[in-house]
């Protein structure tokens, strides 16, 4: 879309729950609108404020504005990265996508592998931002803008969280309850119907209590069930969605359907990835019920507490210190560990007790696939003659991603939360969403992961808003019923593994054979299968 004086030129992704609000006002200082989208907003507001516009939008985006005159682009991502957007500035050409795959394969750009970022996706099942794979693209951080002129890049953080914790004398129950009905509110913001996702869990069951509160009647609801009682909460969510009389849709994902669905999801990946089947799935099931928007509860457990990291990485933080007090203790120990532990996870505590006892390595002990050396050892197999990593130099790298971006944070919890948050959630859970539910036309909103809830919940300490079993959740929304409420934290995850062993055996034997490791855990077979996929596409 351009201005009417063709001056700026705008490429947008994204939606803006607020653009009606800002539309308002700018109508009141004289501005005329030819259309009803919230794209002709953004250009009005930045034809108006310039990069400053940045600060008044609510919602998730991604969007390049050219000025014409000024023969710059202006780039800018949401504060908490729901839509990714990718870039190279290339001979002073500069190029923009929402998906790595394309710049991949527009001609354009160096196929040159990140060795760097082939190392860390080892590591944590996702590369974080701002790298990617591809050694001359970067991902533009979340709460980012950037401006293009001349070939001079500059690129500016408007927003990053920070816990305040300032208020004790109020009602924190009846503060976030308001807090979510209003984010829930926004995020119903559509021209057509907007359906959730339901799982068994207490986010999903949030949002459809939320819902129902503000009155949506018309409420379509979306689960999917597997032949594996252990993993299958399509019953919860039956009996939650007649509780709040959804019209619930259920599609019971057998072993042949699920090899066939996921040999379909294997082409979408645009980066490796150990999450993804999830959300592609489901996204497909609705997309044929006819939804083109839904709600998705991700992002409840970073905000609540609702990982086991919450209490695990501190308790990891507080050994390591403990240990380090003796000199030398810690190094020894961590030597044993890291090179005969028979378990991956002993195997990454020993390379964490070699490192400073920080709360961010304690998150990357707990949060990772591989441990550093066997990541690189495997790098190396897959990269050979490529594989130029600087063994001294790397971890800064990831580490600047991590720790040196987070502010000073009151509590352990508020910094767990802050590391589930900026890399968990931003580097895997919002980029796999994102790409498989746009794999199938489908728009997915997360209403937990909006910039005006967080600020409102970031004032309440963590003591209150961080309780075990989502304590101040439940307390919000009383509505949750108790069979959920009190059922035992599941994932939403599927038997890949009985799957790939049947469509994917010999893949998968030749994985493990080449793993520096004789017992592999399913989750490091998986990152790398995945990761051979995608190298044998770049050549």
């Amino acid at each position: 879309m351009a201005t009417s004086n063709s001056r700026y030129h705008i490429v947008f992704n994204g939606e803006i729950y607020n653009f009606r609000e800002l539309r308002a006002g700018l109508e009141k200082d004289g501005a005329v609108f030819k259309s009803h989208a919230d794209t002709e907003v953004l250009l009005e507001l930045y034809a108006r404020h310039g990069e400053v516009m940045v600060q008044m939008l609510r919602g998730m985006f991604a969007f390049c504005i050219w000025d014409q005159q000024d023969r710059s682009a202006f780039l800018a991502r949401d504060p908490m990265g729901i839509k990714p957007l990718y870039y190279a500035a290339l001979n002073g050409q500069f190029l923009f996508a929402s998906e790595l795959h394309a710049l991949r394969h527009c001609g354009l750009v160096p196929s040159t592998v990140n060795s760097e970022a082939v190392v860390m996706f080892l590591e944590m099942g996702s590369v974080p931002e701002p790298l990617t794979l591809l050694h001359s693209v970067s991902m533009l951080e979340a709460g980012h803008s950037l401006t293009w002129r001349a070939g001079n890049l500059k690129k500016t953080c408007f927003w990053s969280p920070s816990f305040s914790s300032i208020k004790t004398d109020w009602d924190v129950v009846s503060s976030a309850r308001s807090a979510l009905l209003d984010s829930v509110r926004a995020h119903f913001v559509s021209d057509v119907p907007v359906g959730v996702f339901l799982s068994g869990g207490i986010d999903s069951t949030a949002l459809v209590a939320l819902a129902r509160q503000l009155g949506m009647d018309q409420l379509a609801t979306f689960s999917i069930g597997v032949d594996n009682t252990s993993l299958d909460e399509s019953s919860v969510a039956r009996r939650t969605a007649e509780h709040f009389g959804t019209d619930h849709h259920e599609l019971r994902l057998t072993s042949d359907v699920g090899e066939s669905t996921f040999a379909d999801f294997l082409k979408h990946m645009d980066q490796p990835s150990i999450d993804g089947f999830n959300s592609f799935t489901v996204s497909s099931f609705a997309r044929s019920q006819g939804m083109k928007v839904v709600l998705s509860g991700l992002g409840g457990d970073e905000l609540f507490g609702g990982y086991p990291s919450f209490q695990q990485v501190p308790k990891l933080a507080r050994l390591s210190r403990s240990l380090h007090r003796l000199p030398g203790l810690a190094q020894s120990i961590g030597s044993v560990l890291e090179n005969w532990a028979p378990q991956a996870r002993y195997r990454r505590l020993g390379a964490f007790l070699r490192q400073a006892p920080t709360l961010t390595e304690a998150w990357k002990t707990y949060r990772g696939i591989f441990s550093p050396a066997e990541a690189k050892q495997i790098a190396s197999r897959l990269l050979g003659a490529d594989f130029q990593v600087d063994t001294n130099s790397w971890p800064e790298a990831f580490t600047h991603s991590l720790e040196d971006r987070l502010p000073q944070f009151p509590t352990d919890a508020d910094a767990v939360s802050a590391l589930e948050l900026q890399c968990y959630m931003r580097n895997q859970l919002l980029r796999d969403s994102d790409v498989m539910s746009m794999a199938h036309g489908l728009e997915l909103r997360v209403p937990f992961v909006d910039r005006v809830l967080f600020e409102s919940l970031a004032q309440i300490p963590s003591g209150q808003r961080i309780q075990a079993g989502k304590k101040l959740l439940l307390q919000a929304l009383p509505e949750i019923p108790e069979w959920v409420a009190n059922q035992p934290k599941r994932g939403f995850t599927f038997p890949f593994e009985q799957w790939l062993e049947a469509s994917w055996g010999t893949a998968f034997r030749d994985v493990t054979r080449g793993l520096p490791n004789a017992n592999p855990t399913w989750y490091q077979r998986w990152a790398v299968f995945m990761l051979e996929r995608w190298l044998a596409d770049s050549k």
